[in-house]
C-alpha cells in the first residue's frame, strides 16, 4: 500500500500532482473537521498544512505513522517543533518560496508611505489637487535596520541595495554578510526598521514601550512577520509619543477581525487615525507566483528527505 499524505488546507494544484508523482497516495482533507483529521491520522505518513489547525503535542500523539509535516508558508509558530522533534517528525517550511513576494511588498508599502501614494490617489479621485500636502520624502540616504536576516530579510536587503539606503542587518541566530550590525547600531542610527523574525516566546511582544524608547530617532516601523510581535497598545503609544513616525503593518495580533474585543477595536481605530499608517491583510508573501513557488520548495524538500 502506498504511503498516504493528507492535505488539510487549500494549496496550489502542483502539490497533489507532485506528491503523486513521487508515489504517494494523496488524501484530500481540506473540508474535514479537526475531529475527522484526528480520526485518520494513524494512517498518515505526511501532512501538508497552512494555517487551519494548531499542530500541538496532543495532536501529534495521534499521528503514530507521521514522518513529515510540510507547511505551505514561512512561519512555523502553529507547530510544536519540540514535540515533532521528540517524535522524529521532520518539519518543512517554504521560506524560500515567497521571499521575493515579501520583499516587493515591503518596498512597495514603504515607497507608498514615503510618497503618500495611497493618500494622493484617494484625493485625486475626489477632485482634490493638493501638491504640497502630498510632498513626499525620499528613502535614499536613510538608514534601514533589518531585524532577522533569513530568506525574507536577505531578499529585502538585496532589493533595497539599489535604492541608496544604508542597510544595517541584525540576526541573533545566524551570521550576516556585509550589512552586519548590532541592535545597538540599529537603535542609534535607524530611520526605518523592518521586522523579519519568527513568532516565538522570545519575540512575542518584543515591540513594547521600552524597546521603542531605545531608538534615538523616530522610526518608520514595518512588520510583515507576525502580528503578536508588535502589540497594538505599544504601537499606539509609540505613535502618540512620536517614537513611530510611520507604521506599516501586513500583520495584526488578532487577524480574525470578527472576534475583536472592544479594546482591540478601539486601539486599532486610534492607530488608523494617524495619517502615516498603512495596512494590508497578511498578503506580503501571497502572490500568484509564490503560491506555486512554495509548493515547488516543499516538494523538493520532501523528495530530498526520502532520497537521502
Amino acid at each position: 500500500m502506498r504511503a498516504q499524505v493528507l492535505i488539510i488546507d487549500e494549496v496550489h494544484e502542483s502539490m497533489p500532482l507532485g506528491l503523486e508523482a513521487m508515489g504517494f497516495q494523496v488524501v484530500n482533507g481540506v473540508s474535514w473537521t479537526k475531529e475527522e483529521i484526528l480520526a485518520q491520522l494513524v494512517n498518515i505518513e505526511g501532512l501538508v498544512v497552512r494555517s487551519k489547525l494548531k499542530i500541538d503535542a496532543q495532536f501529534l500523539e495521534q499521528a503514530s505513522s507521521l514522518r513529515f509535516i510540510a507547511r505551505a508558508g514561512a512561519g512555523l509558530d502553529l507547530i510544536d517543533l519540540e514535540a515533532a522533534r521528540q517524535k522524529k517528525i521532520e518539519v518543512f517550511a517554504a521560506n524560500e518560496g515567497n521571499k521575493e513576494a515579501v520583499a516587493e511588498h515591503v518596498i512597495g508599502q514603504l515607497l507608498s508611505l514615503a510618497h503618500h501614494l495611497n493618500k494622493s490617489d484617494r484625493e485625486v479621485r475626489q477632485g482634490i489637487w493638493d501638491r504640497e500636502g502630498n510632498r513626499g520624502w525620499e528613502i535614499s540616504g536613510k538608514t534601514i535596520g533589518i531585524i532577522g536576516y533569513g530568506h525574507m530579510g536577505q531578499s529585502v536587503a538585496s532589493r533595497l541595495s539599489s535604492f541608496g539606503l544604508r542597510i544595517l542587518a541584525y540576526d541573533k541566530y545566524q551570521a550576516v554578510d556585509q550589512y552586519s550590525a548590532t541592535m545597538e547600531n540599529i537603535f542609534d542610527q535607524a530611520d526605518i526598521v523592518s521586522l523579519h523574525i519568527p513568532l516565538t516566546d522570545e519575540t512575542r511582544g518584543m515591540v513594547n514601550e521600552s524597546w521603542l524608547a531605545q531608538f534615538k530617532k523616530p522610526i518608520v516601523l514595518i512588520n510583515s512577520s507576525r502580528g503578536p510581535i508588535s502589540p497594538l497598545a505599544a504601537l499606539k503609544s509609540g505613535l502618540e509619543k512620536g517614537q513611530i513616525r510611520g507604521l506599516i503593518l501586513d500583520v495584526l495580533p488578532n487577524e480574525k477581525l470578527a472576534t475583536w474585543t472592544e479594546e482591540e477595536k478601539s486601539l486599532f481605530q486610534k492607530i488608523s487615525l494617524f495619517p502615516a499608517t498603512l495596512f494590508s491583510p497578511h498578503v506580503a508573501g501571497w502572490t500568484h507566483e509564490s503560491y506555486r513557488k512554495i509548493n515547488e520548495v516543499l516538494l523538493a524538500k520532501i523528495k530530498a528527505f526520502y532520497t537521502a
